[in-house]
């Protein structure tokens, strides 16, 4: 299949780049292009010009301090893989991005501004509570991820703008965090993924918990499981997480669909939930022994 014809740019500067999105109305950025190169293919998009911004220098960064993981817009998944000071969680999700070949062109940036519901790094940058920044030729602004998706492959991002970076926030002190998706086959989109982080006291209690969901909505849900963490911990370090997975399993409404009913994903739900929270709690306890 060919796709459909365009007109090409290939700016060498960000500011050339958001001025042709903002004369060109129906235009695609392209960065990896592993998400957008298929659906142009498929016919399933049709822009009229395609704006390639892998000549712009600066955008490929991945800066790692103490108040989390900046990613540029050109920065691939397998360079955020390899990073050790990039974190656990972003680290696991990003192994089930699709497959190495994938991965070495993809880039974290794009799979965010695609908001494709059944991803795995929208599930994460939602429950990190993080951000993308957008520029345009009105100026920079922050988008936080619970304002950025707004349904299936649909960003709260204006067509002139280009997401030049995304913040995906630390962890604080006695906290951990665990990613676990099941699909068919290693690479493909899950049938249900869950990004868990939990926070401990001094004491090894529970203070917060919460999970991000991928492939269950239609956008990344992100649900607040502390409460029915704490009403089923017996004591310091003694956590019986089946209680949110139960929490979890009845708050969700997947969808059904030729790869998994909505009961099935719903189960999943409260199996990976429980997975995910144990092991998230596990990183903690190691940590603190």
């Amino acid at each position: 299949m060919k796709p459909p014809p365009f007109r090409y740019h290939a700016p060498r500067t960000l500011h050339e780049a958001v001025r042709i999105l903002a004369e060109e109305e129906n235009a695609k950025v392209l960065a990896g292009g592993q998400s957008l190169i298929p659906l142009l293919n498929m016919r399933l998009a049709a822009p009229a010009h395609l704006v390639d911004i892998n000549r712009i220098e600066g955008l490929d960064a991945v800066e790692v301090s103490g108040a989390g993981v900046r990613v540029g817009a050109l920065a691939r998944h397998a360079r955020v893989e390899r990073d050790v000071g990039a974190g656990e969680l972003l680290r696991e999700a990003v192994r089930h991005v699709a497959h190495p070949v994938i991965r070495n062109r993809g880039t974290v940036v794009g799979s965010l501004a695609h908001a494709d519901p059944a991803a795995e790094l929208p599930a994460v940058l939602a429950v990190l509570g993080g951000w993308v920044e957008a520029e345009s030729v009105r100026g920079r602004r922050v988008v936080a991820a619970e304002e950025l998706f707004v349904g299936p492959l649909e960003s709260s991002l204006e067509h002139d703008e280009v997401a030049v970076e995304a913040f995906f926030p630390a962890l604080p002190e006695r906290a951990g965090a665990a990613f676990v998706e099941t699909a068919r086959r290693h690479g493909d989109y899950a049938l249900a993924g869950v990004a868990a982080v939990v926070e401990l006291d001094e004491d090894l209690r529970v203070t917060a918990a919460r999970a991000g969901y991928l492939s269950v909505d239609t956008r990344p849900l992100v649900l607040d499981l502390t409460a029915p963490a704490e009403e089923a911990q017996a004591g310091p370090g003694a956590l019986d997480w089946s209680v949110a997975a139960a929490y979890a399993r009845e708050r969700v409404e997947p969808e059904g669909d030729i790869h998994a009913t909505a009961d099935y994903r719903r189960h999943l739900v409260g199996v990976l939930t429980e997975r995910a929270l144990r092991a998230a709690t596990e990183r903690v306890l190691e940590g603190a022994r």
